[in-house]
C-alpha cells in the first residue's frame, strides 16, 4: 500500500533543466572518457548493433523490397533499445562509482526488459505509420516523360518534409526515455513524455545534439562496420551523460546497482 500511494503521488513527467546549445559536446567528451573505461563491454554492444544495422542496408540493397527492410526495421526497434540499455547501464556504473562490467549491464537490461519493450512497441508503430506515409508519398511521383526537375523537386520536398517531421518526433520521443527507464523505476509513457518536455525546451541543444548524432552515424557508416562499433557506443554514453544533464528525476526512486 506505501509503494502504490507513494506512485500515485509521482509527477506525470519529470522536470528538465535549461542546457547551454554546446552542452552536447561536453556528453561527446564524457561519453569517450566512458567508452575508454569500459571498452571491452562498449564493443560488445557496439558490435551486435553495428552487424544488426549492416544486416539491415545489406538486405535493402539485396533485395530493395518494401516488406524485407520494414521486417528488418521492426525487428531492430525491439533489439536496438535493448542493446542501448547496456550501454546506458555501463555509464550508470562508472558513475555510481563502480567499475564498468558486462555482467551486470546484462542483469540492468534483463530487469528493465518489460517496460523497455513497452517503449520499443511504440516505437513500432511510428515506424509502421512512417513507412505507411513512405508508400503513400508515391502519389507524388512525377512519372509524365514530360515532368521537368521543378517536378521532382516537388517529390523530393514533399517526402523530405514528411520523412523529417516523423524523425523529429521519434527523436524528441526517445532523446532521454531510455536512460530514464534505465535509472529510475519509471514506465514507459511517463520516460516518453518527458523526453518530449525536455527536447521542446532545449531546442538549440538539442538541434546540435542531432547533428552530433547524424555526424556520427555517416561517420561510423562511412567506416564500415567497424566504425559503427566504434561511434554508436560512445552517442550511447554520451546519451547517458544528456539525461543526467537534462533531466531532474529525483522524484522517482534509483534502480539498484548491480554488483559486479
Amino acid at each position: 500500500m506505501v509503494g502504490d500511494s507513494a506512485s500515485e503521488e509521482l509527477p506525470f513527467v519529470a522536470p528538465c533543466r535549461t542546457l547551454p546549445a554546446l552542452a552536447p559536446l561536453q556528453w561527446l567528451r564524457e561519453g569517450a572518457s566512458d567508452m575508454r573505461r569500459a571498452a571491452g563491454a562498449s564493443l560488445v554492444y557496439g558490435a551486435a548493433i553495428a552487424l544488426a544495422s549492416v544486416a539491415i542496408v545489406a538486405v535493402a540493397w539485396r533485395y530493395g523490397t518494401y516488406w524485407s527492410v520494414l521486417i528488418l526495421l521492426s525487428g531492430f526497434s525491439f533489439v536496438g533499445p535493448v542493446l542501448a540499455i547496456g550501454l546506458y547501464s555501463l555509464s550508470r556504473q562508472r558513475v555510481r562509482g563502480q567499475r564498468p562490467a558486462l555482467a551486470p549491464s546484462l542483469r540492468d537490461v534483463a530487469r528493465v526488459l518489460g517496460t523497455t519493450m513497452v517503449f520499443s512497441l511504440s516505437l513500432l508503430i511510428v515506424f509502421l505509420v512512417w513507412a505507411r506515409a513512405g508508400s503513400m508519398l508515391h502519389v507524388f511521383y512525377p512519372d509524365d516523360g514530360d515532368a521537368g526537375w521543378a517536378d521532382f523537386l516537388l517529390f523530393l520536398g514533399i517526402g523530405s518534409a514528411v520523412g523529417g517531421l516523423f524523425a523529429v518526433f521519434t527523436f524528441a520521443c526517445s532523446a532521454f526515455a531510455l536512460p530514464f527507464i534505465t535509472d529510475r523505476q519509471c514506465d514507459a509513457v511517463t520516460a516518453i513524455v518527458t523526453s518530449i518536455n525536455a527536447v521542446l525546451r532545449n531546442k538549440r541543444a538539442m538541434l546540435v545534439w542531432g547533428a552530433c548524432i547524424v555526424g556520427a552515424v555517416l561517420l561510423g557508416f562511412a567506416l564500415g562496420v567497424v566504425g559503427l562499433g566504434l561511434t554508436i557506443p560512445w552517442i550511447g554514453h554520451a546519451t547517458w551523460h544528456a539525461y543526467e544533464a537534462t533531466i531532474d528525476a529525483d522524484a522517482w526512486p534509483h534502480h539498484p546497482v548491480e554488483p559486479a
